[in-house]
């Protein structure tokens, strides 16, 4: 038996229940491994209120994320073993201090890279690499709008396009957060609770608006996002926070600028094993450098689950945020 934490049914952080569980020995094509650290996400909420649907039924355990090492492995798994440092990303199943995990879809930790690191980044990091690289590729001289440019996907998003040659804008929700925001390479800060947004993106860009945004918020930024978009530019909308975009009129896009507008998700960014390996790799290598860090600001228990979902979704959270089972 091994610590978890379950949903039994959907509802709020309450619904987060400490207790032991059985997990079984490897089958084929599988490894099992024990867990140093397990990342917390945003998307966890969604799965505990039901708004995703859970792939594997009632009770799960929740969480997404995590980093540990190999402590057995299944039939027919070759290029892993016992004592191998891995992390991955994978629907439910984190919060656990050990886990059975598809050997495909995970991937070793280099050196330079620690377990806290890597539990606080795969997803976060991974989903910054394919906004930045594949949505929409961005260069020296592109000019980008973060929303939540001081949360886990902002801070990394931010470096990551600072240190790509991007102008970055983000707007963040507080005096202290836009500092956070600051310190990890935004060069203009918007504070949309006290300003309007699409106004300072105009004056900040002397008219000529931004190449992309990047918007995890949701309902509460939209539409407003898109008039921060010059004409065939980008809207990426990557996440919920404030409650899902209802069905729009798409003909608001060509009325704004012919603009391009997508909602892509890590699985199918990462859905083939080479392109897994590859996005993770990126983020190792940018991080290892230097160029990007991880910032780990909340460490909790395992068994503070609930106390780490309600600190995020009461947006008392800065970066990454890790459990320690």
């Amino acid at each position: 038996m091994v610590a978890a934490v379950r949903v039994h049914k959907h509802g709020g952080p309450e619904v987060l229940t400490f207790e032991d569980i059985e997990v079984p020995a490897p089958g084929p094509g599988q490894i099992r491994i024990k867990q140093h650290a397990c990342g917390v996400n945003y998307i966890d909420t969604y799965f505990r209120m039901g708004m995703y649907p859970s792939p594997v039924g009632m009770p799960f355990v929740s969480g997404n994320e995590g980093a540990g090492e190999v402590i057995a492995v299944g039939e027919g798994v070759t290029d892993l073993k016992v004592g191998d440092r891995v992390a991955y990303v994978v629907a439910l199943g984190g919060y656990s201090a050990e886990r059975l995990l598809p050997a495909d879809r995970v991937v070793k930790i280099p050196p330079a890279i620690s377990y806290e690191q890597a539990a606080g980044m795969m997803l976060k990091g991974m989903t910054a690499q394919y906004l930045l690289n594949r949505t929409y590729k961005v260069a020296k001289g592109s000019t980008v709008l973060m929303h939540a440019a001081a949360g886990g996907v902002g801070q990394i998003l931010c470096q990551w396009a600072n240190h790509l040659g991007a102008t970055v804008i983000g707007t963040v929700g507080s005096k202290e957060k836009g500092e956070i925001a600051k310190a990890n390479g935004c060069h203009h800060v918007i504070y949309y609770r006290e300003e309007d947004f699409p106004a300072r993106v105009k004056e900040i860009t002397g008219g000529k608006l931004c190449d992309v945004v990047y918007d995890g918020i949701g309902k509460a930024t939209f539409p407003a996002s898109l008039d921060c978009l010059r004409p065939l530019g980008m809207f990426a909308s990557f996440g919920s926070a404030s409650g899902q975009i209802e069905a729009f009129n798409i003909n608001i896009l060509q009325t704004k600028g012919s603009l391009f507008a997508t909602r892509p998700t890590l699985n199918n960014y990462v859905a083939k094993r080479e392109d897994l390996i590859a996005t993770a790799n990126d983020l190792f290598n940018v991080v290892a450098s230097g160029a990007v860090k991880i910032p780990i600001n909340q460490k909790y228990a395992l068994k503070d689950a609930r106390k780490a979902h309600e600190d995020l979704e009461g947006r008392e959270t800065t970066g990454s945020s890790i459990l320690i089972p």
